[in-house]
């Protein structure tokens, strides 16, 4: 650990990692970014009544509003006896730190902390616009629902989303939605099924249908996907009753463009076209909403259609940041988020120019013995730099 060369960021981040911040339980970490930004700069530092913590730096002169966003809660860690290294223990081997949050994604956000710091006072605040950085609550619940309300309080022209990346800049990604798809039977005895409608027959004849549905393409985006995900009759145990109702719940990513009313077009179009051969078929298709309780005691609630987003690689705020990146020896290699990100609210809902730049691999996310290698988080550091003289030269994009 002594050999790395930036112990400030490892300090933070290692003291991040060993703060569990389960959804609705993030106010630890938040207190423990509040302090970094109090003592580092930052000319003001607001929460949200969500729990969202958001640091600000001023540049002496106008312009861009530049958010990096980054979310402080995790996924539970599981069984700990199944991890090598303590998934609290933030510990250094061989080159990397292990921990539940490493690649997912404290150590971006505390990259991008960091980044901002010494950006600023290296600049002497002599800079064009302002610089926020947000730490997120509730992202593993909802994507982009709890980033509304940072949009509203901030007002960015850009964003950049920490999520892991490879330090590749992600300029699009596919969104998610969780649908679900009932039906409605009359319960009867299950010695007399005739005098009542079974909804499990009903509900694996839309099954059958809807999988054989194509899901849409795109060159950059890749495919999109419709997977079930799992199936509910009701009553359950249902013992010599013939069940009337069953519930099915499909995963939905999604391309670019795509809408509510597009997404669910096709299943409505199945479950009309059957119900001609089957008139007894009682069914519907929706989105699902949940709801939980932020550590703020605020309720936080949401409909589960995150939309995907993609931007050009011609736009002139990605040609500033590549431009910038390749001045300074790094990467800036183009690329996608397969996943879901906190972008479904800031590109997809709202607009807002939008990029994904940070440490570690997609698909580290919510694994056992979770780890970030140590050069690319300090590539991370040094990368949100980079973006941050990219977009604070006062200069408009072409």
């Amino acid at each position: 650990m002594n050999t790395f060369e930036d112990q400030e960021l490892l300090t933070l981040c290692r003291e991040l990692i060993k703060t569990p911040s389960l959804s609705g339980q993030e106010d630890k970490v938040a207190a423990i970014l509040e302090h970094y930004f109090l003592e580092n700069g930052f000319d003001e530092v607001t929460r949200d009544d969500y729990g969202n913590l958001i640091g600000c730096i001023h540049g002496s002169k106008p312009g861009l509003k530049i958010l990096f966003d980054g979310h402080m809660d995790t996924v539970p860690v599981g069984e700990k006896s199944d991890w090598q290294h303590d998934p609290y223990g933030a510990e250094v081997e061989n080159g990397r730190l292990y921990g539940r949050g490493t690649s997912d994604m404290k150590c971006a956000l505390g990259a991008m902390a960091v980044a901002a710091a010494r950006f600023a006072k290296a600049n002497n605040h002599d800079f064009a616009g302002d610089i926020y950085i947000a730490g997120i609550v509730h992202e593993e619940c909802f994507e982009g629902v709890a980033a509304r309300s940072v949009s509203a309080i901030v007002k960015p022209d850009i964003v950049v989303i920490g999520e892991a990346s490879e330090l590749k800049l992600k300029i699009s990604q596919r969104g998610r939605a969780e649908i679900r798809l009932e039906t409605f039977g009359v319960p009867a005895h299950s010695s007399n099924p005739d005098k009542g409608v079974n909804a499990v027959y009903g509900i694996c004849r839309v099954i059958e249908a809807i999988r054989a549905l194509p899901c849409p393409e795109h060159d950059f985006m890749g495919k999109g996907i419709q997977e079930l995900t799992d199936i509910k009759s009701s009553p359950y145990p249902g013992a010599s009753v013939v069940p009337e109702y069953c519930l099915a719940t499909y995963d939905r990513r999604l391309l670019v463009g795509e809408t509510k009313e597009s997404v669910l077009a096709p299943l409505q179009a199945v479950i009309d076209e059957l119900t001609k051969e089957m008139p007894e078929l009682k069914a519907k298709v929706s989105y699902a909403t949940g709801s939980e309780i932020c550590y703020t005691g605020a309720p936080i609630e949401g409909e589960r259609f995150f939309p995907g987003w993609l931007y050009e690689r011609s736009e002139g705020f990605i040609r500033r940041i590549e431009e910038q990146m390749e001045a300074e020896g790094l990467s800036h290699e183009i690329s996608r988020y397969d996943f879901c990100t906190n972008g479904s609210h800031y590109a997809g809902e709202a607009g807002i120019r939008t990029v994904g730049f940070g440490p570690s691999r997609e698909n580290l996310a919510h694994t056992i013995d979770e780890y970030v290698e140590l050069s690319e988080l300090l590539g991370a550091e040094k990368g949100y730099e980079a973006i941050m003289r990219a977009l604070t030269d006062g200069k408009e994009d072409t």
